[in-house]
C-alpha cells in the first residue's frame, strides 16, 4: 500500500516537471533528486569501507549536473579533483579508492542526470517515455516473473529476478513506449521508438543489476528509506540512471542518420 502511494505521489509531480513545467522547475527538482541520490550513494561507498567523496563530491556534481556546456572537459576536472583531494587522505592506501568512488559517483548519479537533461532539449516528451518506460517494464517483469519465472537471471546479484521476467519488462516497455508514442509522438516511427525503448529497458535492467550489487557488496538492503515502500531514491531511480544515458545517445544517432524520431 505505501508503495502504491508513494508512486500515487511521484507521477504526476515527475510528470508535470519533466513535460510542462518552466526550466527553473525541472532543474531544480533534478537537483534536488540528484542530490538525495547522492547523499544515498555515499552511504553506500561508507558500507565499503571506504572514504566518503563527502561535499567535494556535490559540488562536482552539480557543476557537471547544471554548468552549461559542461562535457568531457568538465568530467576530466572532477577526474583530477578527485585525486588532489584524496591527498589530504590519513590514510594513503585509500587514495586511490577515495578518488575512484567520488569519479564514480558523480558520473553514475550526476553524469547520467545530466543526459536527462539533454533529453528534455530534444524533446520533453522523449525524456518522459525514457523514464515511464522502466515504470512499465518493472509492473510487466513483477507479474510475468511471479506466475512463470522460473530461470534466475543473476541468482548472486537478485536471487528474485528471472530470465522470464527480463523478457517481459522488454515487451512491456516496448509496448508502453510504442503506445505512448503514437499519441503523443505521431511524427515518430513505432519501429525506432521500439528499438530505443527495447535497448534503453535492457540498459535500465543493467541499471537495476548494478545498483543491486553495490549494494550487496555494503551488506545493505535498500539505499535508503526515503520513499516508503520502494526503498531510496537510488532504489527508484536505479534503472532511469542507465536507460536515460542510452535513450539520449541513440536519439543523437537517429538526428545524425535524419530519422523520423
Amino acid at each position: 500500500m505505501k508503495r502504491i502511494a508513494t508512486a500515487l505521489v511521484l507521477i504526476p509531480v515527475i510528470t508535470y516537471a519533466i513535460v510542462w513545467a518552466p526550466w527553473w522547475v525541472f532543474s531544480t527538482l533534478l537537483s534536488v533528486i540528484a542530490v538525495l541520490c547522492f547523499v544515498e550513494y555515499n552511504g553506500i561507498v561508507a558500507a565499503h569501507g571506504i572514504p566518503k567523496p563527502g561535499w567535494a563530491g556535490f559540488v562536482a556534481g552539480l557543476v557537471v549536473l547544471l554548468l552549461p556546456g559542461a562535457g568531457l572537459g568538465a568530467f576530466t576536472g572532477v577526474a583530477i579533483a578527485s585525486m588532489a583531494l584524496a591527498l589530504w587522505s590519513k590514510d594513503l592506501k585509500n587514495e586511490l579508492a577515495r578518488a575512484g568512488a567520488m569519479l564514480l559517483g558523480v558520473g553514475y548519479v550526476f553524469g547520467c542526470w545530466r543526459c536527462a537533461i539533454g533529453l528534455r532539449g530534444i524533446d520533453p516528451r522523449w525524456l518522459f517515455i525514457a523514464i515511464a518506460l522502466n515504470w512499465a517494464g518493472d509492473s510487466a517483469a513483477m507479474y510475468v516473473g511471479k506466475a512463470f519465472g522460473r530461470h534466475k537471471m543473476a541468482p548472486v546479484i537478485s536471487p528474485g529476478k528471472t530470465w522470464e521476467g527480463a523478457a517481459a519488462s522488454i515487451v512491456g516497455s516496448v509496448i508502453f513506449a510504442v503506445a505512448v508514442a503514437w499519441f503523443w509522438k505521431p511524427e515518430a516511427a513505432w519501429w525506432l521508438v521500439a528499438g530505443v525503448a527495447g535497448l534503453a529497458n535492457v540498459a535500465g535492467q543493467a541499471g537495476d543489476l548494478c545498483e543491486s550489487a553495490l549494494k550487496r557488496g555494503a551488506g545493505m538492503k535498500d539505499s535508503g528509506t526515503m520513499l516508503p515502500g520502494h526503498g531510496g531514491w537510488l532504489d527508484r531511480v536505479d534503472s532511469t540512471l542507465f536507460a536515460a544515458p542510452v535513450t539520449y545517445g541513440l536519439l543523437i544517432l537517429a538526428r545524425m542518420a535524419n530519422l523520423p524520431f
